[in-house]
Parts: structure tokens; sequence; C-alpha cells
């Protein structure tokens, strides 16, 4: 590494990167921003699944909407977690699980890490399992019994290969998620937009929203795990925050344009994709470059994927409480159908149909992302820490990509029967809250240490994800705690 003030001193447990100036982005307008952006769609598409959906109206039904101040902090805190991880990306082209590979006590132990954690929170076919309660619902014309398991079980297992079918196509698997993702949230918040404008009054509307900015205190007797994944599936959820980064770089974000992508299985060109990334010096053209970054960063966290996130659980939970009787369980093995039962018995019959097919396309899209994060965590956790893995037939990142794909789906065919698809989604999340508190830690650690003075975050922005750590500790403290007591007492 040259000795250069405008350079980072140390490299820590990879090898250094090297250097070029910063790629400059399109001039900055609303045109441009419309074909920049793209990972903040992505990352929005499959935050609005399960936290939404199931989780949000769930809590809202049981507690009512006025801990909501819950999901406010936790989007807000998310934005700034999201943000800060991809700052280390735009500078070196690398995705964050880059800059924490480069902390002791070595690349193999941090591949070996967020590959266990990444496979609890996200090893579990919850979600397929939700949007097969969808379909199986729509063939029956009511919610799945226990003697329906069964059925159930073989739609979550088509489903599961669709997902497969659906990742091996479109060039780059980031290009093929970004149009699948702004074709979901644009058939998603038609009817939630619809639904809501036309059946929910204003004044429940009001009462919703003040529950998102307002709090009394936490409820009891309460339930740790369904708060606790309240919090952490408000926004994306641990992995996913972290992923969007190894999409922000197959985007061509900042120096990400230097390092290559992830190609898809079918359809894709011969891209190579460097194990290391690229950094530039902080000259004043850089720096200008950078800063135009930011904006288009800010414009893809901010505007697209926190307001996608927090419009998304608002219209989901405003629609679930004026719906549903107040202290109805929602977590049966009907998951992600029960919104098309309580609208078709109090609003028009027709409903049914039309809110199964919604509440599907949003569980399997969420599906579709979580896979992709998952398998993409774990390759590029071995691509970056491995020269073995990365010579490994021919050094081709996709066929590592799509190998792991494949065991990882045998693997989600096998335990579909393990527990329920929400029981499942439940333990998920609170993984994702563990992830969060873990990482965010890290995320201070790498941008201090690994990037120069001049494109490291404020003070407040530092202090902000501090509390981001704090918070997410907090609820996995009592889930923890709860899981201990319960297994002592037991």
């Amino acid at each position: 590494m040259p000795q250069d003030s405008s350079l980072p001193s140390q490299h820590g447990e990879l090898p250094a990167w090297e250097v070029s100036d910063l790629t400059a982005p399109p001039p900055f307008g609303f045109r441009n921003m419309m074909r920049v952006i793209g990972p903040g769609a992505v990352m929005a598409a499959t935050s609005i699944g399960g936290g939404e959906w199931l989780v949000g109206p769930a809590a809202a039904v049981k507690y009512s909407s006025s801990i909501f101040l819950i999901v406010t902090g936790a989007i807000l805190l998310q934005v700034v977690f999201n943000l800060e991880a991809i700052r280390y990306t735009l500078y070196t082209g690398e995705p964050i699980y880059g800059g924490i590979m480069r902390l002791k006590p070595g690349p193999r132990f941090w591949a070996g890490f967020y590959t266990l954690i990444g496979f609890f929170q996200l090893g579990w076919p919850a979600l397929a399992g939700s949007a097969a309660a969808a379909l199986l619902s729509a063939q029956l014309g009511r919610l799945p019994e226990s003697g329906d398991r069964p059925t159930q079980i073989a739609i979550t297992i088509g489903l599961i290969l669709a997902v497969v079918l659906l990742l091996s196509f479109g060039g780059t698997i980031e290009r093929m998620l970004e149009y699948f993702a702004w074709a979901m949230l644009a058939v998603i918040f038609s009817f939630l937009l619809f639904v809501n404008i036309a059946f929910v009054p204003l004044g429940h509307w009001w009462e919703t929203f003040k529950g998102f900015f307002q709090m009394s205190g936490l409820p009891h007797p309460i339930d740790w795990g369904l708060i606790g994944a309240l919090a952490a599936t408000a926004g994306a959820g641990g992995i996913g925050n972290l992923t969007v980064t190894n999409w922000v770089r197959d985007k061509g974000f900042g120096m990400g344009a230097q390092v290559g992508a992830i190609p898809s299985a079918v359809g894709g060109h011969e891209i190579q994709l460097s194990h290391v990334g690229k950094i530039f010096r902080t000259t004043p053209e850089n720096m200008s470059r950078w800063r135009e970054w930011m904006r288009y960063v800010h414009a893809d966290q901010i505007w697209v994927w926190g307001v996608f996130c927090f419009l998304g659980m608002y219209l989901n939970v405003n629609l679930a409480t004026y719906v549903v009787p107040h202290g109805t369980d929602l977590q049966g093995l009907g998951a992600g159908a029960y919104q098309a039962k309580y609208l078709a018995e109090t609003i028009w019959p027709g409903f049914w149909f039309v809110t199964l097919f919604n509440g599907f396309w949003t569980l399997f899209k969420t599906q579709l992302g979580n896979t992709d994060i998952l398998v993409r965590t774990v390759t590029d956790a071995l691509w970056m820490s491995s020269g073995r893995i990365r010579d490994w037939r021919g050094g081709r990142i996709q066929r590592i990509y799509y190998g792991i794909l494949i065991a990882f789906s045998i693997w989600s065919v096998i335990v579909v029967r393990s527990a329920s698809p929400m029981r499942m989604f439940t333990i998920l999340a609170n993984v994702a809250g563990v992830v969060l508190a873990i990482a965010g830690v890290q995320i201070l650690i790498v941008n201090r240490r690994f990037l120069p003075r001049a494109v490291r975050p404020p003070l407040w922005r530092e202090a902000a994800l501090g509390l981001c750590v704090i918070f997410y500790a907090f609820f996995a403290y009592f889930v923890i705690r709860n899981v201990v007591n319960s297994l002592m007492s037991g």
C-alpha cells in the first residue's frame, strides 16, 4: 500500500486494494436517478414481505398499532445502517463483507461466521410456505387446516423450484431481481392503496398513523419473539441489510463499476469479478464524483427503500386493524391468507381471490429475494476468503453461486416439514436482530479503520449507528432470555 495520506494506512487481513480513479456517475437529475437507482427497489421488494404481511398485522391486531413507534425507529436506524455499509462499498468496490473479513481473526473465520449465521437466519423456507398457504387457500376457498398440510408442503416445494428457475436468468442476477422488484412493488402498492383508500375511514388512517409516532409503553404480558421479529423485519432484517452492498457493487455504484458482478446462469456474459476491490485517492475531482454518487445512494436508500418500507408496513397495518377483530391470532397455518378471509367477510367476497393474489406475490418475491441474499452472502464470502475456491472449476463465480443455490434448495425441501411457516419466520426474524447488533459494531470499526478521513461518516452518523446496535441488542437480550427461561422451565 503506497504511503499516501489520501489512502488508507492499513488493509487488514486481506490483500491491499488496487488504486484507480473513481468512476464518474451520470449528472444527478430525475431521469438519471430513475435509471441509476435500483438496489433500494430490490431491497424494498425483498423487505416488504414477512414483516409487513405477516408479523406487522399479527402484532397490530394483538397489541394495537400504538406500539409501532418501534417500526418507525427500526426503519430510520436501518437506513443509517445501510448507508454506512454502502459507504465502504462505494469507496472500495467490495461488499461490506470484504471490510468485515479484513478484521481479525481473518477472512476464513468471518466467512464461516456469516455463512453459519446467514443460514440460521435465512435457511428456512418460511415465506415459500406462507405463499403456498395463499395459493392453497385460493384452491380450497377457505384457510388451510391441519389436514391440508401435505398439500401445502407440496406447493411450497414447487415454489422453491420456481425460485431456482427465476434466479437462472437475466444477464446479471441483480438486474433480474431489479426488474422483478419494480413490477412487484407496482402490483402490491396498487392493491394496498386502492383497498385502504376505498374502504378504510380517514379517522382510522389517523389513528394508525399516530401509532407510528407515539408510544405509551410495551404491553404486558408481551410476546418478545413477536415484538423482536417486528423490530428486525420492519426493514430488511440482518443479512438483507448487509447484502444490499453486494447489489450496489453489481449495479456498478462508485468503485463497484470496476470490480465486476455475479452473472446469471442463462443469458449472463463472461463477467469477471475481482476478489479484491479498488480504491481512489481523495483528489478534488474524485471527491466531487464521490459526493455525486452519495446523492444517488441517499435517493436509493431513503426515498426508495425507506419510504417503501414505511408505506408497506403502514398500509398493511392500517388495513389489518380495520378488518380483523382485535385480539385475533394471525399466526396459524394460514398465515399469509388471513387478510383475504377478513376482507372477504367484511367488505366484498371478491376480495378473497384478489387479496390472496396480492399476498402470494408479496411473500413469493420476498422468498426469491431472501434466497438470493443467502446464496450470494455465502458465495461472496467464499470468493473473497479462499484462493482455492476462486480456482475451482475455472474460477467462474456463477458456478459457485448456483452450486450453493441448489444445495440450499435441497435443504429447504427437506426442512419444509419441520415447523409452521409463521414459526419459522419468527425464528429467522429474531436471528436478523442479532445480526444487526453484531454487524453494526463491525461497520463502525471498518469505516474508521479502512476509509480515509475525507470519506468517513460524520460523528452524528456514527452515533446513530451505535444507537442501532443498542436498539437491536435490547430486543435480542429479551428474546434470548425468554428462550433460555423456556428451556430451563421445560
